[in-house]
């Protein structure tokens, strides 16, 4: 095993769980640098989706008080090491499959010196079902998901009204749920399905999409969307 310490390659036993998933396991190339913030950082500052514990998300950030927000897929990390600078009154707990996007979010944070990150490896939606408990989080955001663009495959989507079920019970009342995507046909659904939702309302006044926050970096996947054409909607509803 190359990071026996580290995030395992499959915490929750996700193959005996009989259900269409939402993305794509990657462990992909972990580069010298990754692999070593990896191999140093993953005990303290990692955790695995495995299901089995409640999180005690004050324990977790080494503050009772602190705020957390759940980000769910972070790429390589440097919007959230970002965030993460410019907010460090907030914990971020950032979940991912992608291996050598965990080794950088963890060297971006150790070369900034940010406390207020934790990472975590699995399936968010075992995260959110099984190890956090109601009304707990400060806020979740799901930035840029795999659209599915294929009919046949749209089912995978990650927004979808179970989900967002789950996720309007884990926040606090006021509370955010943050989306991104540049994909049209799914900001129609992710708003669609997230106005539905009894227990969020619409931040925009007009029930529409939001302009992008100032907090939320611009990224490089983002701007690579935006030069092929794309048009990036943000959607932001608050737990009532």
């Amino acid at each position: 095993m190359l990071f026996p310490d580290g995030p395992a390659v499959d915490p929750a036993g996700s193959h005996h769980e009989r259900r269409i998933r939402s993305f794509r396991p990657r462990r992909g190339r972990v580069t010298t640098g990754q692999g070593g913030a990896l191999r140093r950082l993953w005990p303290t500052w990692g955790l695995d989706i495995d299901g089995r514990s409640t999180l005690d998300l004050g324990k977790l950030f080494g503050d009772p008080v602190l705020p957390v927000v759940l980000e769910i897929g972070f790429g390589m990390g440097d919007a959230t090491a970002r965030m993460a600078a410019e907010d460090p009154g907030t914990g971020i707990l950032a979940a991912d499959v992608h291996t050598p996007g965990m080794g950088n979010l963890l060297s971006l944070a150790e070369r900034q010196g940010l406390t207020n990150i934790r990472i975590a490896n699995g399936d968010a939606l075992i995260l959110l079902r099984e190890m956090i408990e109601p009304a707990t989080l400060a806020g979740i955001r799901i930035y840029f998901p795999d659209p599915w663009p294929k009919k046949r495959h749209q089912k995978r989507r990650l927004v979808q009204p179970e989900f967002v079920e789950l996720a309007a019970d884990r926040l606090k009342p006021g509370a955010t749920l943050h989306c991104a995507t540049d994909w049209e046909p799914y900001a129609e659904q992710m708003l669609e399905v997230l106005t539905a939702n009894p227990l969020l309302e619409n931040l925009q006044e007009d029930g529409g999409y939001t302009p992008r926050p100032a907090f939320r970096p611009l990224t490089k996947f983002e701007s690579a969307g935006l030069a092929k054409g794309h048009t990036v909607r943000d959607l932001m509803f608050r737990r009532r």
